[in-house]
């Protein structure tokens, strides 16, 4: 570990500080490039512009560009460690964006006193972007947040922790209930969690045919129920009428677990409890609810998630955002809506039945990938995602009246 933790520090130190640059799209290498580029060539497109607002998309980046934007509330699994020690992981964001959907970002991390400062300070500046994907902010104040920054602003405005992470888990979790012979209107379903992940995740999951009372939601307090009287406005969506308290009563018959909270609460105990051929999303990172070993130990017929690389089923984010926002910039949709949200779930979970070609798996570091209990999600190298998530989501944003253009012909094919 001491190897692996130098070994981060150097990627992030040589052969120079940070992950990302700005590089140049046009030449400047002569006199007239020059002049071409600043004054006095610059002032043609600004008149352009001023005289047709949307001319922004014809002369300059935007429409290309996405900000990162972050508080530094709740990094990864590591917490409220302030805005400056959140740049390496908008920085790795960054990365993310260029690599996998040539999409450049930049990434900004703010200070600020109150909520309302936060969205101030963004809704001020986002006309400058062509998409706002917001990262690492505290629940609740991340709800408040994304509704007051999606209402105020005409370009899509994305909160990654809560929209990514549903996405994709709901795209592993109907393979995986597909597998194991069930449906997920009638599973039974299990949430340890209850912020801003674990929230969304339930919420498009019952947009994606789970049924709400079916669901039992646990927070540091046990199983979220109506005759709690310290729940805010989110949790409450999610009081379930029960007597059900504790992870222990809430497991017995579920059908389905699903961890977005922290490591090893999940015991071998409470697998016995679930219902036949489970299916268990222990996303905690870096250690999950269970560890896949234990898991497997305890029991064959289960399908088991988590949020690492080194298992099988990796629920990874990036498997979804660059490619919402590819697909939302090229139709230069004003928002991401439910519809896209759905449409890249069923574009992602349909790759996975798709035959994976040799480079996949030697960038995956594996022999074989069919679907099934060990291959329920597309690996992250997959190139055809790009393609897949892009074009389904710039569909459903052309049917849906959100985007300002007509899907482009043979877009992304």
């Amino acid at each position: 570990m001491t190897d692996f933790r130098q070994q981060a520090l150097d990627y992030h130190q040589f052969p120079t500080p940070g992950k990302i640059s700005v590089e140049l799209t046009t030449p400047a290498e002569t006199s007239l490039d020059l002049s071409l580029a600043y004054s006095p060539g610059v002032a043609e497109p600004v008149r352009a512009i001023a005289n047709n607002p949307d001319d922004i998309y014809k002369y300059t980046g935007k429409g290309n560009t996405v900000a990162v934007i972050t508080n530094g509330t709740a990094i990864l699994g590591l917490g409220n460690l302030g805005p400056m020690a959140s740049k390496p992981v908008m920085e790795g964001k960054a990365l993310l964006f260029k690599r996998f959907a040539n999409i450049n970002s930049f990434d900004i991390e703010i200070k600020h006193n109150t909520v309302d400062d936060f969205i101030n300070t963004v809704a001020n500046i986002a006309d400058s972007f062509g998409g706002i994907n917001l990262e690492d902010i505290k629940a609740p104040e991340c709800f408040v947040i994304e509704k007051a920054l999606i209402e105020r602003c005409k370009i899509p405005v994305f909160h990654d922790d809560q929209h990514g992470t549903a996405i994709v888990t709901a795209a592993g979790m109907i393979n995986a209930l597909e597998i194991q012979g069930k449906d997920i209107k009638s599973a039974n379903i299990v949430c340890m969690g209850a912020g801003a992940a674990a929230i969304a995740c339930m919420e498009l999951l019952i947009k994606c045919g789970a049924q709400r009372e079916k669901i039992y939601m646990l927070d540091t307090k046990g199983v979220v129920h109506t005759r709690r009287d310290d729940l805010n406005e989110y949790k409450k969506l999610f009081a379930n009428n029960t007597d059900k308290r504790t992870l222990e009563d809430a497991i017995e018959g579920a059908d389905v677990f699903v961890g977005v909270s922290g490591p090893n609460l999940l015991s071998a105990e409470h697998v016995k409890l679930m219902a036949p051929k489970p299916v268990i999303f222990a996303c905690s990172n870096p250690d999950p609810e269970i560890k896949p070993e234990l898991a497997h130990a305890t029991r064959d017929d289960l399908i088991i998630a988590t949020g690492r690389s080194d298992y099988p089923n990796q629920v990874n984010n990036v498997l979804c955002f660059p490619f919402i926002f590819r697909g939302a910039l090229d139709v230069r949709a004003r928002t991401i809506n439910d519809e896209m949200k759905i449409a890249a779930v069923h574009a992602i979970r349909s790759l996975a039945k798709e035959e994976v070609s040799q480079a996949v798996l030697d960038a995956s570091g594996v022999n074989s990938l069919v679907f099934g209990k060990e291959y329920i999600i597309p690996k992250p190298m997959d190139p055809r995602l790009c393609g897949n998530v892009a074009r389904a989501v710039a569909q459903a944003a052309v049917d849906s009246g959100v985007a300002a253009l007509e899907l482009p012909e043979n877009y992304m094919l």
